[in-house]
C-alpha cells in the first residue's frame, strides 16, 4: 500500500508552498483564502539509507530514486483544500474537505507561526500561532464527536433483548477512521468509563471522540515561515508550552525548500532533499549569492529547510512505519535488477506480513523468511526491524 500525507492548514499559511516544495509540482499559489478548491495529489518521498551498499551492489529502483546511498522511497502527499472555522458544520468547503481528509493516514499541518495571517487566512500581524493548532484541533475533535454521537443512537436503538457492545456499535459507526472495536475499547476504558454509554457525561464523549481522533488521525505541525525573527520566538514560546507537549513541531520554510530545489533543477547548486547545507556550482548574481546565503543560515541552524523532515515525521515517528527490502540471501539477482523495491510497513509487522504485503498468494504459500543479512531463517511471526533485507520463501513462487 501507498501512505498517504494529508497537508491540512488555514488558507495562505504557505500550505501550496510547501505541497509544491515537498512534490515539485505546480500548483497555485496566492495570499488570499482558496488559492486551492480541489485538492492537490503528488508524490513526495522519504529517505532511507540504502541496503545496497551493505552487499556491494548498486540498486536499481523500481520506483522513487537513490542518491549516494540514500533512498527516496515515493509517498502520496494530498494538499487538502476548505479548512476555515465551521468545517465540520459544513461551512466553506467544509464537507469536502472532511471528506478529502478522511483518505489521509497522518496529517501534516501548516501553521504560519510568523503570526502574519488570522484565523481567517487574512493578513494580520501579531497573530498567536496556537490558536491555529487549537482550531484545527477542535474541527476535527467536533466531526469526530457528531459521528460518535450517532455511533451512541445506533447502540441505543438496537432491538430490545439482544445483547449490546458500544465498541462494536462505535467501530461500525467510525469503520471511515480505520478503526476497529478492540482499538474503542481500549480507548474507552484506557479513559476510565464504563463500557456503558449511558454513564457518560458530555465531558466523557469530548474526550472520547479527541482520543479516538489522535490515534487515528495523527499529526505532525510544520512550523512554517519559521526563516523570520517573530516565528522562531513564537516557536520557542509554543515548544515550552506544556499544553503543545503531545505534539511533533518541525520549524520550516516551504519558500527556502523551493528555492533550493529550483536552484538545483537549473544546476545553480548541488543539493538534496532534506539536505542542511549546498554548493553553489554555477553562476549567480551578487542578490542570489546574498539571498542563497540567508537560505544556508537557515539550513544550518534548523538542519534543514524542515519540509522533508515534517514528512518523514509523519511517516517514521507518527505513523511508526518501517522500511523493509525484499532481498536474496545468495546475493543472486533477478533479469529485473537488484534492490528494486523498499516497501514501507507498519512497525510489528512480521515476516508473514510482509509475505502478504507483496502477494496474498506469497502470504498463502509462506514457509518462512531468511534474514539476509544473517542468513538466518525466520519464522512466520518475526519481527521485522527498520531496513531489514529479507527473503520470502513460499510455495507460490
Amino acid at each position: 500500500m501507498s501512505y498517504k500525507i494529508g497537508l491540512v492548514g488555514k488558507p495562505s499559511v504557505g500550505k501550496s508552498t510547501f505541497f509544491n516544495a515537498a512534490t515539485m509540482n505546480d500548483v497555485p499559489e496566492g495570499s488570499y483564502p482558496f488559492t486551492t478548491i480541489d485538492p492537490s495529489i503528488g508524490e513526495a518521498y522519504a529517505r532511507v539509507e540504502c541496503a545496497a551498499p551493505e552487499f556491494d551492489e548498486s540498486c536499481t529502483p523500481s520506483v522513487g530514486f537513490c542518491e549516494e546511498g540514500t533512498r527516496y522511497v515515493p509517498t502520496k502527499l494530498v494538499d487538502v483544500a476548505g479548512l476555515i472555522p465551521g468545517a465540520h458544520e459544513g461551512k466553506g468547503l467544509g464537507n469536502q474537505f472532511l471528506t478529502d481528509l478522511n483518505e489521509a493516514d497522518v496529517l501534516v499541518h501548516v501553521v504560519d507561526f510568523s503570526g502574519k495571517t488570522d484565523i481567517e487566512g487574512e493578513p494580520t500581524e501579531g497573530h498567536d500561532p496556537r490558536d491555529d493548532i487549537d482550531f484545527l484541533e477542535n474541527e476535527l475533535d467536533m466531526w469526530y464527536l457528531e459521528i460518535l454521537e450517532k455511533g451512541i443512537e445506533r447502540f441505543r436503538s438496537g432491538y430490545a433483548g439482544e445483547e449490546k457492545h458500544i465498541e462494536e456499535d462505535l467501530a461500525e459507526q467510525m469503520s471511515a477512521f480505520k478503526t476497529n472495536k478492540d482499538e474503542i475499547k481500549q480507548v474507552i476504558l484506557s479513559l476510565g468509563l464504563d463500557l456503558d454509554p449511558e454513564t457518560w457525561e458530555d465531558e466523557d464523549r469530548q474526550e472520547l471522540a479527541r482520543e479516538i481522533r489522535k490515534r487515528t488521525k495523527p499529526m505532525v505541525i510544520a512550523a512554517n515561515k519559521m526563516d523570520t525573527p517573530a516565528a522562531q520566538a513564537n516557536y520557542e514560546e509554543i515548544t515550552s508550552d506544556p499544553e503543545y507537549e503531545h505534539l511533533t513541531v518541525i520549524p520550516a520554510s516551504a519558500h527556502a525548500e523551493k528555492a533550493l530545489k529550483n536552484a538545483a533543477e537549473q544546476g545553480v547548486i548541488d543539493y538534496d532533499a532534506g539536505d542542511s547545507d549546498f554548493e553553489i556550482t554555477g553562476d549567480v548574481s551578487e542578490e542570489q549569492e546574498g539571498g542563497l546565503a540567508q537560505i544556508r543560515e537557515f539550513t544550518n541552524e534548523f538542519d534543514g529547510t524542515g519540509v522533508q523532515r515534517a514528512l518523514e515525521a509523519a511517516l517514521f515517528d507518527e505513523l511508526d512505519l518501517i522500511a523493509v527490502f525484499p532481498g536474496s540471501a545468495n546475493g543472486s539477482a533477478s533479469e529485473k535488477g537488484v534492490f528494486r523495491d523498499c516497501f514501507l510497513l507498519p512497525g510489528g509487522s512480521t515476516a508473514e506480513d510482509f509475505a502478504y504485503h507483496l502477494h496474498s498468494d506469497i502470504g498463502d504459500g509462506f514457509l518462512h523468511g531468511i534474514d539476509c543479512r544473517s542468513k538466518r531463517q525466520i519464522g512466520s511471526s518475526s519481527e521485522l526491524d527498520h531496513r531489514s533485507v529479507v527473503e520470502i520463501v513460499s510455495t507460490s513462487q
